[in-house]
């Protein structure tokens, strides 16, 4: 089960979406039939069953002549320790897409299973083995070996899908088999914060747990999306699923088909949104573009010339209107390829050239901060405190990092509205680098003089670095 939590505890659940093909609205009537779409459909689509051992924690050895020795051999027992593993099994779907056996399902389906028994429509099933799996888009291909060609269905464009559009999803729901819901495409290029390259097709279809994997389809019978999430406050479909669509999961599932695993390509910048203040501190017309946080060292993007404060506003002659754009497009061009890159810097814009590299997917380093002794900053709503070597060392930050410690944050004031936190460090104020509290409070000051609305800071927040633009309050 894949669970969100989203406003009021809502949960994302690891459904397999039942959602709805594309189609134009004046294509089909209301009420014309769907049936010999699902009947050539239905025998591609497969139930998924899988089986995990939980090993509960072992009983701890207690010396002999322990006081109620009894006592506690039967607590532990009771509470699951010492007792032998069990297998727990879960449901979900998935749909085949290669004769041979190639089944395409959610990795959230799959993972962390033992065994896994695919069933088809006439009741036979299959062992499985997974190919490959890719946790970032929630999707894993698996490999059975059947005696005989098995019904696949085709990858479509999901591209060419429009809201409004007629399409069905076919799935297991609580475990009933095969079933068919219909619906429309209510939305294109949802962020459901699931991962870094979210762009889920919303849909009305009903979807709900077990459906997670099945295909969604288009009125042409085409998968232009793979069914994985819904947005629930009771676990059931209230009609707002959403499906990976085939634009994304294709080349994913065509790597995990060939080599195991993703190749992703990979720039080497931190990012972040440019807010309208941020666009005005840096002379933009409007705010577009992904601005660089900070820059890795070593990186395609060093090497290729991108700076701190750079914003990114076109890829390979793509353009970035969003920041969440960026990752998805950096991560489908093709490793140790040169493209052009245009920048907005010092007020205007320039195009360099970069190599894309591969992208390293171990987790990135951190950085900790804390403090005492603090020196108010009351325009900003914060108290700051000189980054020593001391301070450094107490709380085992990197030598090599300077500014100044935020120690505490005003929660009724400008810097907490923008999500500034006690621990942040400040390491830039207006693009100038500060190390002590007289200096971010000089920049402060200046800020008013020159009758800007913000100020602008880099903060390093556990060893990722950030822009913030924060309004003084008037005093």
């Amino acid at each position: 089960m894949r669970t969100f939590t989203i406003a009021t505890a809502i949960a994302l659940m690891f459904a397999a979406i039942t959602a709805a093909p594309s189609l134009d609205a004046a294509a089909r009537e209301p009420g014309e039939s769907f049936a010999d779409l699902a009947e050539n459909s239905l025998p591609a689509v497969v139930n998924i069953s899988t089986t995990q051992t939980i090993t509960p924690r072992e009983r701890p050895e207690l010396p002999p002549g322990t006081p109620f020795e009894d006592f506690f051999k039967d607590f532990f027992d009771r509470n699951g320790e010492g007792q032998r593993p069990r297998q727990s099994s879960s449901l979900g779907s998935g749909f085949v897409i290669d004769p041979s056996g190639i089944v395409v399902t959610n990795n959230h389906v799959i993972d962390g299973a033992d065994e896994i028994v695919v069933r088809f429509q006439d009741d036979s099933e299959l062992p499985a083995t997974v190919l490959g799996r890719d946790p970032k888009t929630d999707l894993a291909v698996l490999k059975v070996e059947s005696p005989k060609p098995l019904p696949a269905l085709k990858l479509g464009d999901s591209d060419e899908i429009r809201v409004g559009d007629w399409v069905i999803a076919i799935g297991n729901p609580f475990g009933l088999g095969g079933s068919v819901s219909a619906g429309i495409i209510s939305a294109r290029a949802r962020d459901i914060r699931s991962g870094p390259y979210d762009d889920y097709l919303q849909t009305d279809a009903a979807i709900n747990k077990g459906n997670s994997g099945g295909p969604m389809l288009n009125m042409a019978g085409e998968v232009i999306g793979v069914n994985s999430a819904i947005f629930s406050p009771t676990g059931g479909s209230v009609g707002i699923g959403f499906a990976v669509p085939t634009s994304l999961a294709g080349p994913v599932i065509d790597q995990l088909r060939r080599f195991g695993e993703t190749k992703r390509g990979w720039l080497g910048v931190h990012i972040q949104t440019v807010t309208d203040e941020i666009a005005a501190q840096l002379k933009m017309d409007k705010a577009r573009g992904a601005l660089v946080a900070s820059v890795s060292a070593g990186g395609p993007a060093e090497a290729g010339g991108i700076k701190d404060k750079d914003v990114i506003v076109a890829f390979d002659d793509k353009q970035i209107d969003k920041v969440r754009q960026l990752p998805r497009i950096v991560a489908e061009t093709e490793i140790g390829s040169t493209v052009p890159v245009r920048v907005w810097r010092d007020g205007g814009e320039r195009t360099l050239q970069i190599t894309v590299a591969r992208l390293d997917e171990s987790p990135e380093p951190a950085a900790t901060a804390a403090s005492d002794g603090p020196v108010e900053i009351v325009p900003l709503g914060i108290a700051v405190l000189p980054l020593d070597d001391g301070i450094k060392a107490e709380q085992n930050i990197a030598p090599d990092i300077d500014g100044v410690m935020i120690v505490a944050v005003d929660q009724d004031g400008p810097a907490a509205e923008k999500d500034v936190r006690a621990g942040d460090i400040i390491v830039e104020v207006n693009q100038d680098p500060v190390t002590s509290p007289a200096e971010v409070s000089k920049q402060v000051e200046a800020t008013e003089a020159a009758k800007r609305k913000s100020v602008l800071m880099l903060l390093n927040r556990k060893g990722e670095l950030r822009f913030v633009a924060v309004r003084p309050k008037k005093q």
